[in-house]
């Protein structure tokens, strides 16, 4: 797998992309007169992860496994169980065999509270849906893939502020007393992980004007791009190894 350092300079890029594309997207829009609403402008376009996307890929490759494995931009459909399919943002698949699916998400302000319940929701959901669907042998003989969750989340002070909580009946659990939005995600992609929803998840934040230079935050160590990188690549290289012996 690539270095450390190498790493940490194709994540800054990616940063970079992401906020060059998401305001193309907005300029784009405001001139055609169609500006949506609120911050949905800078996420309609679909483009602004696909640094993240990029460099996954790349590391994919790196391990052995051919870039027709891949699947970035179509056939992302895999079955689920309490709907027919989802459609995920990278799948793995090889000889029928899912190795592995990827979500990229991102979310700037100002609407920080509804957005957070929604990617919440969603991630749960997903993963839920997919792991049902894998019981119920949905990826015929396939091993248990790798599931992943990466998130960038704007660095603001709408974001790193402290946010109340309602508890008309019962208290909530105490870690969310007073969290920022940003404490939340970390909360939510950790437990992600720990309750085995996701084999690995990534959570950075980046500020607009410096992630215009690729800067960027890890918050968690435990929720770095390496780590992600290295659980990733551990279960291509297992799967490619495992090929290679048994031919």
């Amino acid at each position: 797998m690539k270095s450390e350092r190498i790493l940490q300079q194709k994540v800054a890029i990616a940063v970079k992309y992401f906020w060059a594309t998401r305001d193309g997207q907005t300029k784009k829009q405001s001139v055609a007169g169609r500006q949506d609403q609120g911050a949905r402008s800078a996420v309609t376009g679909g483009k602004q992860m696909d640094g993240f996307v990029n460099l996954i890929r790349e590391l994919i490759t790196d391990c052995g496994l051919s870039g027709n494995c891949i699947h970035t931009s179509s056939h992302l459909e895999l079955p689920g169980y309490f709907r027919p399919e989802k459609k995920w943002d990278l799948l793995v698949v090889d000889d029928d065999v899912l190795i592995a699916a990827t979500e990229f998400k991102s979310q700037i302000g100002p609407s920080f509270g509804n957005n957070f319940n929604n990617r919440t929701e969603e991630a749960i959901g997903t993963a839920q849906d997919i792991w049902t669907a894998y019981r119920e042998g949905a990826f015929q003989v396939s091993e248990r893939p790798w599931l992943g969750y990466l998130m960038l989340l704007e660095e603001c002070p709408r974001s790193t502020s402290k946010v109340s909580v309602k508890q008309p009946h019962f208290p909530v659990f105490q870690e969310f007393v007073g969290a920022s939005y940003a404490e939340r995600y970390q909360l939510l992609m950790t437990k992600l992980v720990r309750e085995r929803l996701y084999d690995s998840s990534c959570f950075l934040m980046s500020s607009r004007n410096a992630g215009q230079k690729g800067k960027y935050l890890i918050p968690n160590n435990d929720l770095s791009f390496s780590q992600f990188a290295i659980s990733l690549s551990g279960r291509v290289t297992s799967y490619v190894n495992a090929k290679r012996g048994g031919r």
